[in-house]
């Protein structure tokens, strides 16, 4: 086992990582731009190394400046969190390269599961579905027009590399489908440096369901059952839970299965997701492979009783899953709410402020992880994630009264944040019931307006029917 852990990351993550190795006695080093010395991953590692400017492309998206801060602080092994380098094949090779284990998948897996259309093909041989579309990246605006007449509208445009919602567009008809073309090459080249987009079907109605996988470096792989992710915002993930209530055992296991194929085709090691969409009609299609841990990997921690930080660790330190298929259950219910420093009447714009006074929600059935304290400034230059409430109970309905509970109590001065809108969508009789696809909060926000605008013209109503008030008031 490793003695000394480098944390390549910041905020809530970086915290999980440093509490998972103290647990297992290994001494950790955090790395910290200017903007985070203050930083609460920065206050609980053993070490702490700070790698430049507060742009992450001047400090965390630096391989070279966290290279050397692990070879100076004797670190044995990086674990890179999500995001920022994480899923960076040539910085996994650079670990390599320093005799430095890189907690994650083989370079080859994450270049391989990184470029969508090299991953379409990968899963075409293994056998996993895929919604209809193109295994190349399209090149052309007549090579798009031709897939467009062979698998209809609407589609969807999306880049090779890269994820997020950037660069991504559905288009609804051939007059639609140039410029938006254009517009996601041009984007997709600007975000990740590369302009490939292919082109694929959209799935109506569909849900976001992803499949958790845990394998090692023996040729074991096993999945971790289901998280259900449908309500997102602009492809961001709001809330996620286990499981979901679209599966049924036969379906699960089926998924599952579909999942260990796709993680065996890229000799995977590892804790990685593999992403579907399920349709009305219970068919599910592949689309991507996030070679990470996930933000969302607490409701399966919930659920499996497995902890997969610490899994990951094992198994980069050359261990053997000393889990099987037929251990892994899933017990209760679990659901977990990201709360951003962000605006919702707003538009969601940012709220990069101090936080002048915290009161983080706890009690039976609760987690929260976060970096944030009291006093906290939030910085500008990163994600807004502030914190993941995460609740549990025996079943649904207790994890999401748990969950209302705790956003109740959740309470952060000086700032705004998502929570309201996080309150808003538990209580929305679409999620109470379960039955929801990626278009609950369009839905949700159209349904909202539709009851403003009833209120505003009843409102109106009575001040023409009653210009000088109420008879009764």
């Amino acid at each position: 086992m490793f003695k000394k852990i480098l944390i390549a990351n910041r905020g809530e993550i970086a915290v999980r990582v440093i509490r998972a190795c103290k647990e297992l006695g290994i001494r950790t080093v955090a790395v910290y731009s200017e903007a985070d010395k203050d930083s609460l991953h920065v206050r609980l590692a053993d070490d702490a190394v700070c790698i430049g400017r507060p742009p992450a492309l001047e400090s965390y998206l630096r391989p070279d400046k966290i290279l050397q801060a692990a070879r100076k602080a004797g670190a044995q092994a990086i674990h890179p969190g999500y995001g920022f380098l994480s899923e960076n094949p040539a910085f996994a090779a650079g670990c390599a390269n320093n005799h430095i284990v890189f907690i994650g998948p083989s370079p080859d897996a994450i270049r391989n599961m990184g470029d969508k259309a090299v991953a379409r093909a990968t899963m075409t041989r293994a056998g996993v579905p895929l919604p209809p579309g193109t295994h190349k990246p399209v090149t052309s605006r007549s090579a798009a027009l031709s897939v467009a007449r062979d698998i209809g509208y609407p589609l969807l445009i999306k880049p090779s590399a890269g994820g997020g919602g950037k660069g991504m567009r559905i288009v609804h008809s051939r007059k639609e489908l140039a410029p938006a073309l254009d517009l996601c090459r041009s984007e997709a080249q600007a975000a990740f440096g590369s302009g490939d987009v292919y082109v694929e079907k959209v799935v109506q109605d569909a849900r976001h369901i992803e499949m958790q996988v845990l394998a090692d470096k023996h040729g074991n792989v096993v999945y971790l059952g289901e998280r259900e992710c449908s309500i997102q915002r602009r492809y961001q993930k709001l809330v996620e839970e286990a499981p979901s209530t679209a599966l049924d055992d036969r379906l699960r296991e089926d998924m599952g299965t579909a999942a260990v194929a796709a993680a065996k085709a890229v000799n995977y090691s590892g804790a990685g997701t593999v992403e579907f969409l399920l349709d009305r009609d219970g068919h599910f299609y592949f689309i991507e492979m996030n070679t990470r841990i996930q933000v969302e990997h607490p409701v399966t921690e919930c659920v499996t009783g497995v902890d997969l930080v610490k899994a990951q660790i094992h198994v980069a330190a050359g261990e053997t899953l000393d889990i099987r298929q037929d251990d892994v259950r899933m017990d209760g219910h679990a659901i977990e709410c990201r709360v951003n420093a962000e605006d919702p009447d707003d538009d969601f714009a940012p709220s990069p402020e101090k936080i002048s006074g915290l009161h983080l929600p706890a009690g039976p059935g609760v987690r929260v992880d976060t970096h944030i304290y009291d006093g906290y400034t939030v910085p500008h230059f990163y994600d807004s994630l502030l914190a993941k409430v995460i609740t549990y109970g025996g079943s649904r309905d207790e994890a999401v009264v748990r969950m209302r509970r705790a956003l109740d109590e959740f309470s952060a001065d000086g700032i705004k944040t998502t929570v309201p809108f996080l309150e808003r969508i538990l209580h929305e009789r679409d999620f109470r019931s379960g039955r929801y696809d990626t278009g609950f909060v369009e839905d949700m926000k159209h349904s909202e307006i539709h009851k403003r605008l009833h209120a505003l013209m009843r409102s109106l109503s009575d001040s023409f029917h009653h210009p000088h008030g109420r008879e009764d008031e």
